[in-house]
């Protein structure tokens, strides 16, 4: 090696990372208010009424309860015996949790964020050269890049990777190796894929002549 190139070497060297480590990422855990919210069986009770389609007389006949305290329970006036449940969920066929359960409140936030090709941002390594995508969005439950595998060689590493969450890696383009800490390498070519759990050690290199491409997605 050159004097000029081996200088470059050391100068590049010195501009990343000792340890490789995938970029860092900010996830959103949902909502962090633990208040419990009091159980509105009548509410609840309306609601798998209209699910499954029955009017109140309808219900009425199937339970054996009447019209009218049907109508109260559905109306927080009444709060039902254990019995006037059990009759609930004989007649509608349905468990008694069913009856406590809350549904999922679905917002839809219209988050989105498009990263043109080869527009994403660059977060090159020792043994890998990241392209980060939706960039713009913050407090993703995803995280969602492409690498260069620049590594060739088990030694390139240091020690084995782990963080936190899972991951899902697919090959784009040419070979790799994958090595887990609990099995052996596998090498996976274009068009195959890996989930596994991020905690436990892993690195990968290219098999290919060329740096393979890879997609990955990390979700914590």
């Amino acid at each position: 090696m050159t004097e000029k190139k081996k200088a470059d070497s050391d100068s590049m060297k010195s501009t990343l990372p000792a340890q490789d480590v995938y970029p860092s990422m900010t996830v959103s855990h949902g909502n962090s208010d633990n208040k419990i919210a009091p159980i509105k069986l009548g509410q609840r009770l309306k609601e798998i009424r209209k699910t499954l389609g029955l009017t109140l007389e309808e219900v009425s006949q199937k339970t054996g309860l009447a019209r009218s305290t049907l109508s109260k329970i559905e109306n927080e006036q009444i709060s039902p015996t254990f019995q006037a449940m059990q009759k609930l969920t004989n007649g509608l066929q349905i468990d008694i949790p069913q009856l406590f359960a809350t549904p999922k409140q679905r917002t839809a936030t219209g988050r989105r964020d498009i990263t043109r090709f080869e527009e994403g941002k660059a977060h090159p390594t020792l043994t890998y050269e990241h392209e980060l995508l939706a960039t713009h969005l913050t407090n993703k439950k995803m995280m969602p890049f492409k690498s260069l595998v620049r590594a060739r060689n088990f030694e390139d590493y240091t020690g084995w990777i782990r963080h936190d969450g899972e991951e899902f890696l697919l090959v784009l383009n040419g070979e790799i190796t994958f090595f887990s800490e609990f099995y052996e390498p596998i090498n996976l070519n274009q068009g195959d894929s890996v989930y596994y759990d991020a905690n436990m050690g892993h690195m990968l290199i290219s098999a290919s002549e060329q740096d393979a491409l890879i997609l990955w997605v990390t979700a914590s």
